[in-house]
């Protein structure tokens, strides 16, 4: 069984993990993108939620794996939800 949490971390470990925020490049590359798309993502609405404190651009972890989850379909011939 595969666990839930980052190799070699505790639940707490774990949590900091997913809770943290990381630059827009390190966000395309989880999202195997550019960091283009992200910021026409940004534009028009349709990317994972972000945060702007000040001019730089953040993401959390656990927001882009929600964000992704919420994309996965099982046929090319699968309407969203």
């Amino acid at each position: 069984m595969e666990s839930k949490f980052p190799q070699g971390q505790t639940p707490s470990e774990a949590s900091d993990y997913w809770d943290g925020f990381i630059p827009e490049a390190e966000a395309a590359d989880y999202l195997c993108q550019s960091v283009r798309t992200l910021q026409k993502w940004r534009v028009t609405g349709f990317g994972p939620q972000f945060y702007k404190p000040g001019r730089s651009v953040r993401y959390r972890r656990r927001d882009l794996h929600s964000w992704a989850e919420t994309r996965r379909r099982a046929s090319t011939s699968q309407v969203a939800a």
